[in-house]
């Protein structure tokens, strides 16, 4: 009890509280990628639902589709059915091992530059840079009271925000639907209300992890940053701080020359804290919060500059490359540094598993059957002595146009086979029927054998596509019997 008392009477309390993070405008090769990244990510977002793909006059037009009714997934020319979901669980398995191969070789470039509440939360911060200026008014402002002024500047920041946050929640649901008939229903009310749901969720996560909550999702939130971490090595590539080139500090541009031999070049100006987008000391090492955005590389090299110091006191580096440079010797060559064991096996797994979907989806049947015998009953002994079962039949075209298909008996001799719609005098040991394109067809069907046989008899269901050389299919089935007709 007595420890308890003593936590929450510290100074600290239980939980710290959070330091707001103005990060100051800074220009550069880094800053200027991080730009490049951006329009290109936002873009592919934003622009993707409204690109067109001609499929034929059976399947929609959307280049890429989340088609939840119909249960299947279109990019561009690929087609994916329910029962085909091991090429999404393909494509989530190689963006795990594509990000695993990125860290191996390049750090968290993925967290610098293209993760998604990197990209979001660093346009929000261009709004608020554009609306309320640059870092020091952001501060004068936070720390102003609650003016009639204030309140203005927030509630237009806010709803531009909420504006770029609507922008985004909107887009998510096109990618679920043909988007000009869904943008269309949406503004008129007449879109599902999930459509709208989601719309709000999307906007309002938008607007809270980008505007307000920000570094804190990278720091607290994000699980990556801890599995990186068990990742990284002393050959990872890491925004470093070199420290025996930096200390000691000292303060201010103007140095005597006759200091030169007693401080480092780390003039202690915090220019590279003060640019960062999560506000944390690089000097202070490898940090959780480093997203290695390099924008302190940026803020660096500028001040580097204007001393006449050496570039790269901040600089992206291995650690056996820090400890290289330390004893006056090359770093190793970039090429050598990618090309090692680690990255190889990402970078050959990551193939493997594209090469194998690729070979699948090239080779892939586009016809597919499934039965699903009546159990209730299992038989029925008809008038004749002979034995009638029924299955549901489910036979599958994954093509844009109608096909004719062919369902035929493989083994239970002497058995035939009609259609629930049809008459027993028109049994044979195959029907044809016509699928739509781009659909499942169902068809109740009855199978009837002679009595004399095993209780179970194995046979199978076959369907055909066309002529005969069309695709193929199969489902291998059991017929059954009564006991006493063994």
């Amino acid at each position: 009890m007595n420890s308890m008392n003593d936590i929450t009477d510290s100074p600290l309390g239980v939980y710290q509280k959070r330091k707001a993070v103005f990060p100051k405008q800074v220009d550069g090769p880094f800053r200027r990628f991080k730009w490049l990244v951006m329009a290109v990510t936002l873009t592919i977002y934003w622009v993707t639902p409204w690109i067109r793909w001609d499929r034929g006059p059976h399947a929609p037009d959307q280049a890429v589709l989340i088609d939840l009714a119909n249960r299947r997934f279109f990019m561009f020319s690929i087609e994916i059915w329910p029962h085909e979901f091991y090429y999404v669980a393909g494509l989530l398995i190689m963006a795990g091992v594509g990000l695993f191969l990125v860290t191996s070789a390049v750090g968290r470039a993925w967290c610098g530059y293209a993760c998604p509440q990197t990209v979001w939360t660093d346009l929000f911060q261009h709004v608020e840079r554009f609306l309320d200026g640059d870092r020091n008014a952001q501060i004068r402002l936070d720390r102003a009271p609650w003016t009639a002024s204030k309140v203005w500047k927030r509630m237009r920041k806010w709803a531009v925000w909420l504006l770029i946050s609507f922008a985004t929640g909107g887009a998510w649901i096109f990618y679920f639907a043909d988007a000009p008939t869904l943008q269309h229903a949406f503004w008129t009310g007449q879109a599902p209300f999930v459509a709208y749901g989601t719309t709000f969720v999307l906007t309002m996560t938008t607007f809270i992890l980008g505007g307000f909550m920000r570094e804190q999702v990278c720091i607290y939130m994000c699980p990556w940053p801890r599995i990186q971490a068990a990742m990284t090595d002393e050959k990872s590539l890491i925004v470093t701080y070199k420290h025996w080139r930096g200390e000691p500090r000292s303060h201010g541009k103007k140095r005597a020359a006759s200091d030169e031999a007693h401080f480092g070049d780390c003039i202690d100006c915090l220019q590279c804290v003060q640019v960062c987008p999560t506000g944390i000391d690089i000097r202070e090492g490898p940090q959780i919060g480093c997203i290695t955005c390099a924008l302190c590389i940026d803020a660096c090299d500028k001040v580097m500059d204007q001393i006449d110091r050496p570039r790269g006191l901040i600089d992206y580096a291995t650690e056996l490359d820090c400890e290289r440079e330390m004893r006056g010797e090359a770093p190793v060559p970039a090429i050598r540094r990618l090309l090692r064991p680690r990255t190889l096996v990402y970078f050959g797994l990551w193939c493997a598993i594209g090469v194998a979907m690729l070979f699948a989806l090239g080779t892939r049947a586009r016809i597919d059957i499934a039965a699903n015998a009546d159990r209730n009953p299992e038989y029925v002994r008809l008038s004749d002595g002979s034995i009638r079962n029924a299955w549901l039949i489910k036979l599958r075209n994954m093509e844009n146009r109608p096909r004719e298909m062919t369902i035929a008996l493989e083994g239970l001799p002497g058995a035939r086979m009609w259609k629930e719609s049809d008459t027993r005098e028109s049994a044979a040991r195959s029907i044809t029927v016509e699928v739509p394109a781009d659909q499942v067809l169902k068809e109740h069907i009855y199978v009837v054998a002679p009595a004399a046989g095993s209780a179970r008899e194995d046979f199978a269901f076959t369907v055909q596509a066309g002529g005969d050389g069309g695709e193929k299919a199969r489902d291998a089935e059991s017929f059954v019997r009564p006991e006493e007709s063994e």
